[in-house]
């Protein structure tokens, strides 16, 4: 089917405009203001860019009329959001946001003609492309990057994990809230947690551990089967002591909390059979490098049964959250312009796509 030539212009037009990327996280949001460069259709030129602490503003609207008017300093007509959690009709639902995301209430107080949202960890997806290019610490399976379905897993202020298909007609996203699987122990101490955290038999995700806030509960839990009071009070403090093995009950909840982490990734390769490789992002895991690599994340990531010889075959990086977002985000929202689509679209006249 041929396109008309006043939609091709259309396009073409909407392809040059800058527009704003924001990767909005549960504790800092990412900004930029970018342009898809001219004459290259994947290649994205970052003409601001600014990250936030969250906490810091009242609300979404304001935090971005900040980077508007400090750093863009142009007219913005156009806007893609990679948030955490999940559209519900006009609202952004997720628990560990710090204030309400109303799509339309962006549109009327920013004046956008168009407003766009995606999945946090979807648009780190389709950044792939850009993060094979950046240095990244191989923790086990082939040192090539492998072509196949990938997976983005990571702790940060939840936990999160997105899904890339190859097709021949390029990339393919699946969102996903895997974090709020049911916590599945393997080892007596780890049953042992679960129970504390649900002396009733109720629901726990496995994002009540393995996230920033989860670290936390994981050493408070600990303390307290050991019949000790917690004696650091933040994720970064936890972090630091397991490090530097001040605090016995620290080194445990990063080694049970890597371990954790290592099972649960290998469980999501094997669900999507991710010949293409696992890259580990978010908030967390960047400070706990040491410890991830000396941990038992590998070995808990291919003890698999009779699945451990595929396992050995996948690729598992660490990689630097950065500018991915934004970037993924971008190529997203470049691309189904061309397409003359996007998804949760909110345009001008208030109806949402």
């Amino acid at each position: 089917m041929s396109v008309p030539a006043s939609h091709l212009s259309q396009h073409a037009s909407l392809h040059a405009q800058p527009f704003l990327a924001a990767d909005v996280g549960g504790t800092h949001a990412r900004v930029a203001l970018l342009r898809a460069a001219t004459g290259a259709q994947r290649e994205i030129e970052v003409l601001a860019y600014r990250k936030f602490a969250c906490s810091d503003y009242p609300g979404l609207s304001q935090l971005l009329s900040e980077f508007i008017e400090r750093d863009a300093m142009v007219q913005v007509r156009r806007c893609v959001i990679a948030c955490a959690g999940q559209a519900m009709g006009d609202t952004i639902i997720n628990d560990n946001l710090v204030w309400r995301v109303s799509l339309s209430q962006l549109r009327e107080t920013l004046a956008l003609d168009d407003v766009a949202l995606l999945n946090d960890f979807e648009a780190l997806a389709y950044a792939l492309d850009d993060v094979k290019g950046t240095d990244s610490l191989l923790l086990c399976g082939p040192e090539t990057h492998c072509d196949g379905t990938a997976l983005v897993v990571g702790p940060g202020t939840g936990l999160g994990a997105a899904v890339r298909i190859a097709t021949r007609a390029g990339a393919h996203v699946l969102a996903s809230e895997a974090g709020q699987m049911d916590l599945a122990p393997c080892t007596a101490r780890e049953r042992a947690v679960l129970a504390r955290l649900a002396p009733d038999d109720g629901y726990v995700p496995y994002e009540r551990i393995l996230s920033g806030p989860g670290l936390l509960t994981l050493y408070s839990t600990l303390c307290a089967l050991r019949g000790r009071s917690p004696q650091l009070a933040t994720p970064e403090a936890v972090t630091a002591a397991a490090l530097a093995g001040s605090d016995a009950d620290a080194v445990e909840t990063a080694e049970m909390f890597c371990a954790v982490l290592g099972g649960f990734v290998g469980g999501l390769a094997m669900a999507f059979m991710a010949s293409g490789g696992v890259y580990l992002a978010g908030g967390v895991l960047p400070a706990m490098r040491e410890l991830l690599q000396r941990s038992r994340f590998v070995d808990r990531f291919l003890d698999k049964g009779g699945m451990r010889e595929f396992l050995l075959r996948v690729p598992v990086r660490l990689i630097e959250h950065g500018r991915h977002g934004v970037l993924g985000a971008a190529h997203w929202y470049i691309d189904r312009q061309l397409q003359g689509v996007a998804r949760h679209r909110v345009p001008r006249d208030g109806t949402a796509a």
